[in-house]
């Protein structure tokens, strides 16, 4: 009996015939994870259709202190939830399917026994595709050896991202060295950046302000980052044996500030401070401006009475991409917030 396991909860199918898998929409762990021959040790290759290959740089930007991902301030942005990969060479897939042949050939549907692929890969027997539009696939001869390319099949990092059953979901196939398959859900430069996004690390937001953590009811409180702590970072993506890569910039554009009560204004009253030329935000107090506005700031009007306000601060950063062939655009903003107490205290007094 061969195995063909489709993709929900571990369900098996035994079957004498290679063309017989469960159908169902419901997503499952990957196949083939960590640790299988398919990851052909020594190259990003991997027979788990939730391992990506795309590779991580951080070009430009800080790499030590507290750092965190951003947020989308577009709330209807998502990620690309699957694109597809080159996964394996001729070489690679004879010696995965003749040694191991446990992996996944597609993103639902796992096969387990060396005979399932054999009969594909090596002996051109049909296979079918049962998620979403099921078809017969025509098979191959001796993994294709001796030719330049590699055999395809879609990733998805997070299956449970993946409602439609249907999508990236072809079986393992074909495509000439030096080329990008002409199906839907191919790589593509955006789609790199896009996937870059989610890898984009800034610095936490701590800001200076003055009175540090206790405030006094009426006077401002003056609130600024300096020039050096907050720098555009910059993020490159790219996916071996496709030439395909893609730059993702965050760039500072603005400091927003929540005081953690309605009994307090900002400065300005949007609460937005915008980066300065310099590349600060705000302006750092100086004795003797106590009575002044403060171009970023808080005034706070009520005492906290013993339960210290919650300031929150969060940094909006503009994203713009670009990639080979000339590609290039833009992205949902992001932003990273921090939150630090602030006692506020009725005594009337001049900041120092």
């Amino acid at each position: 009996m061969r195995e063909v396991r489709a993709r929900h909860k571990g369900l098996p199918v035994l079957t004498a015939s290679l063309v017989t898998a469960v159908c169902c929409s419901a997503p499952a762990h990957a196949f083939g994870g960590s640790g299988t021959r398919g990851e052909a040790e020594g190259s990003e290759l991997t027979a788990s259709a939730q391992h990506t290959s795309i590779k991580i740089t951080q070009v430009s930007g800080p790499t030590g202190g507290r750092r965190g991902n951003l947020a989308s301030t577009d709330v209807n942005w998502e990620p690309p939830p699957c694109w597809y990969e080159p996964v394996f060479t001729p070489e690679q897939l004879k010696d995965f399917a003749e040694t191991d042949g446990g992996g996944d050939v597609s993103l639902r549907q796992g096969w387990y026994g060396s005979e399932l692929w054999t009969d594909h890969f090596k002996d051109g027997k049909a296979a079918t595709n049962y998620f979403g539009s099921p078809s017969s696939v025509k098979g191959y001869k001796d993994y294709n050896l001796g030719e330049k390319g590699f055999f395809w099949r879609g990733v998805a990092p997070s299956l449970s991202a993946l409602d439609d059953t249907s999508l990236c979901n072809r079986l393992m196939f074909w495509q000439d060295a030096g080329e990008i398959p002409d199906v839907p859900n191919a790589p593509t430069p955006e789609i790199l950046a896009e996937y870059a996004y989610d890898k984009v690390e800034v610095p936490s937001t701590k800001i200076e302000a003055k009175p540090a953590a206790k405030s006094t009811v009426n006077l401002p409180t003056w609130v600024w980052l300096d020039k050096g702590t907050f720098k555009e970072v910059k993020v490159r993506a790219e996916l071996p044996n496709t030439g395909l890569w893609a730059e993702t910039t965050a760039k500072p554009v603005a400091l927003h500030l929540e005081p953690g009560t309605d009994d307090a204004e900002t400065f300005p009253a949007s609460g937005d401070c915008e980066i300065n030329a310099d590349g600060s935000i705000g302006t750092p107090y100086t004795k003797g401006k106590a009575d002044e506005t403060p171009p970023c700031g808080i005034r706070y009007l009520r005492a906290s009475n013993g339960e210290p306000y919650q300031l929150e601060a969060s940094v909006t950063w503009e994203i713009s991409w670009e990639g080979n062939g000339g590609a290039a655009g833009d992205l949902p903003d992001g932003t990273f917030e921090t939150t630090q107490d602030m006692e506020v205290q009725e005594i009337q007094s001049i900041n120092r």
